[in-house]
């Protein structure tokens, strides 16, 4: 064909988070690209130790900047804008997004000193478009945990596709748009119906329809009533619907209002500036909180994944902003707990426990509802658009594969397409037409660096195995001092037999030292070779651990 569509996941197909798709139409290696999202994923202590962000690596894309034409954003989930502040100077295209979310990226931007003013534009919904290239976007509202999200509907020369986003099928969702299967059967009735639906995957072993975020009104406002002391709950700060119905039910109980967390405060102000809430309750700061009797207060803090920076882990450790916990007060955790962060989780959860603190959290159901669609709920959005093609997006590979093989019972179309996956939609029948090099950029402290490039990989081998530094020192004749140094780290210090193991290992070292010959003593590569292997030796016969040596080779001079 002298002109094809193609996909091309960078992040968030086979995965939860870091979402980065690329859309692209025109002539094979010369098409005009779109890219949806760009978002981020956390770092943990096991795979990841001291990585705060994670986020797609956008080598294939930077090379080929100069045909991209813009970036659509569906929400504002960090998994979907976390990396736009980092990573949008690489790429300069324009930024479309709804008020809510372009609000979010535009502060984002601002924080790291890019011009998100000129950078960000701020579009209605449909019907109205947005052209670039090829390319008629339209952002059709759609119900998710967090305001103003967005399906795309992307007309193309080769047909329409529809990518969802996150989303559910909520017709109730206390703030922020409804399900409307009224306006998306109109979406597949519109330019011959649609071709392609790249369609969230998330929920979709959950096997019962979903609920709606209306119903946990009732349910949160009996629990705070019951409770006699001082109330506490977390949840997502992105999740206002959430956020304004523990307000209401701390309201309706007779209690004050205090948020506790930055990541909390801005979404409640960007939703006050936006005009999707307009009816939040006042709320308090922590100093008055603190002078108010406890069965006057509510906090409604950040953290529920466990982050050990945010509100609820500072809490569970003992005083935050001069509030703190006791024994009879109550800890509602209104959120599901991501996979991976059990383990924070757990710890805020008994820490809270060990201070006496009744922990409650929403493993029943009655105080917390998914943002996602079910299974059930991605069927009725099967069932409404009636694509040609399903492309499953935003999941691990299970999730992937058990959509596809749902979409395929159906009597559509499906393919399993996985990050760098680079897939011809033009067909009746999706076609790997290349694969593309991804990977990963990890934010380490304030810089950014490939998963490649082995700090990672070093940091995870050092915390294994421990360090030994030795040091050695030669005279201007190259004769080596008989007395090397031995500093270790993450070591026992002491072997099996109760000597010191530095001390050991020093000894082991000037052995080898008195007996060294000239042509070794004279190479950096040899001693560092001998020395290296010498400690990792000693260290492993003594306490089982093969450590990672430095060595470290003086040479005096004349001079």
């Amino acid at each position: 064909m002298a002109e094809r569509l193609i996909y091309l996941p960078l992040g968030g197909a086979g995965e939860i988070g870091m979402n980065a798709y690329v859309y692209g139409y025109g002539a094979p290696g010369k098409e005009r690209l779109i890219l949806v999202d760009l978002g981020v994923t956390f770092g943990d202590m096991d795979g990841s130790p001291g990585i705060d962000l994670i986020m797609p690596d956008l080598t294939w894309l930077e090379q080929n900047k100069d045909r991209l034409d813009a970036i659509f954003v569906t929400h504002g989930h960090e998994d979907h804008i976390g990396a736009l502040g980092h990573l949008w100077g690489r790429l300069k295209a324009p930024i479309y997004a709804r008020q809510f979310t372009g609000t979010l990226v535009r502060l984002k931007m601002e924080e790291m000193g890019l011009p998100a003013a000129d950078a960000v534009n701020i579009v209605d919904v449909r019907p109205a478009q947005t052209e670039v290239g090829p390319f008629t976007v339209q952002f059709a509202p759609i119900s998710h945990s967090i305001p103003e999200s967005s399906g795309l509907i992307i007309d193309t020369p080769a047909g329409r596709i529809v990518h969802t986003g996150d989303f559910k099928v909520d017709v109730t969702p206390v703030v922020g748009d409804a399900f409307d299967p009224v306006m998306w059967k109109q979406v597949a009735t519109e330019k011959g119906g649609v071709k392609i639906l790249a369609c969230d995957s998330t929920n979709i072993f959950s096997t019962h329809p979903g609920r709606s975020e209306a119903v946990l009104a009732t349910p949160i406002t009996e629990w705070v009533m019951t409770q006699k002391n001082l109330v506490v709950a977390t949840t997502f700060a992105s999740n206002i619907a959430r956020l304004k119905t523990l307000a209401d039910a701390a309201i309706a109980s007779g209690r004050k209002v205090c948020l506790l967390g930055r990541a909390m405060r801005r979404m409640v102000s960007v939703g006050f500036d936006s005009g999707i809430l307009t009816d939040f309750p006042d709320t308090i700061g922590p100093d008055e909180a603190a002078k108010l009797p406890r069965h006057q207060v509510m906090l409604i803090v950040t953290g529920s994944q466990g982050e050990r920076r945010a509100a609820s882990a500072q809490l569970s450790r003992g005083r935050y902003l001069g509030l703190s916990l006791k024994e009879g007060d109550s800890f509602l955790f209104s959120s599901k707990t991501i996979p991976g962060n059990e383990k924070s989780v757990g710890r805020i959860m008994n820490a809270l426990s060990e201070s006496g603190v009744e922990v409650y959290d929403a493993d029943d159901g009655l105080y917390h509802v998914s943002g996602h669609a079910n299974r059930p709920d991605i069927e009725v959005m099967h069932d409404i658009l009636k694509p040609k093609t399903v492309i499953p997006m935003h999941g691990e590979h299970l999730h992937l594969r058990e959509h596809m093989m749902l979409a395929r019972a159906k009597g559509m179309s499906s393919e399993v397409v996985v990050n760098g996956q680079m897939m011809e939609l033009s067909g009746d029948k999706l076609r790997v037409v290349d694969q593309v090099q991804t990977g990963r950029l990890y934010l380490d402290g304030n810089i950014l660096i490939g998963a490649m490039d082995g700090v990672v990989r070093d940091r995870i081998r050092l915390a294994l195995n421990g360090h030994a530094m030795v040091s050695v020192i030669v005279d201007e004749d190259d004769n080596v001092l008989p007395d090397a140094w031995v500093e270790l780290m993450g070591l026992n210090q002491t072997t099996r037999g109760g000597t010191d193991l530095a001390r050991h290992i020093e000894g082991e070292i000037a052995e080898f030292l008195e007996r060294a010959d000239t042509r070794t003593v004279r190479s950096d590569e040899k001693m560092d070779e001998a020395i290296r292997k010498i400690a990792r030796q000693v260290s492993m016969e003594e306490i089982g651990k093969k450590p990672e040596v430095t060595v470290i080779i003086s040479r005096l001079t004349a001079d």
